[in-house]
């Protein structure tokens, strides 16, 4: 009798540790190569539409690899609780410009922007975000199924130099 139950508990013990096992391959995965991002709201419309799920890379910004036209998912420099997701439109050294002026991106830092420029809160709002707070790049998007592929760029965030 007793020898079943250290076999039934045996067993329930590999299962929890294949379990732990897998479980810190999936973190792990998901914390340092990749994950998927729902996007919500309406300012990287007709990019990104709200509901959309995207593909997101963490290797670009853990190497400073971001570009000029990188759609990326960021921690909010209003709310660290948030992500956010923007088009890179400017990066250190750059200059921008936010409404009549002419700002530059000092180093370290990006400038976003949503594609839908009527309805985006972002760096012309808040201003430049540093680097640090980039979380992932968009790869492609994956849902819905009718769209899935790379994103299609949007070519009206040229910046002067």
């Amino acid at each position: 009798m007793h020898g079943r139950i250290y076999r039934i508990i045996g067993r329930w013990l590999g299962v929890a540790g294949y379990m732990v096992q897998y479980g810190c391959i999936a973190h792990c995965t998901l914390e340092f190569v990749g994950d998927f991002v729902v996007c919500k709201g309406p300012s990287m419309e007709p990019t990104i539409f709200s509901e959309d799920v995207i593909l997101t890379e963490h290797l670009s910004p853990r190497f400073n690899r971001i570009s000029r036209g990188d759609v990326i998912i960021a921690r909010s420099p209003m709310n660290p609780h948030h992500h956010i997701c923007k088009r890179v439109t400017g990066l250190g050294g750059d200059k921008v410009k936010n409404g009549f002026k002419t700002q530059i991106v000092p180093r370290g830092h990006v400038w976003l922007e949503g594609d839908n420029k009527v309805n985006s809160t972002d760096s012309r709002t808040f201003g430049s975000v540093p680097a640090g707070l980039i979380r992932g790049r968009a790869v492609c998007r994956v849902w819905p199924i009718s769209d899935l592929g790379r994103l299609d760029s949007f070519q009206e965030w040229q910046v002067d130099r």
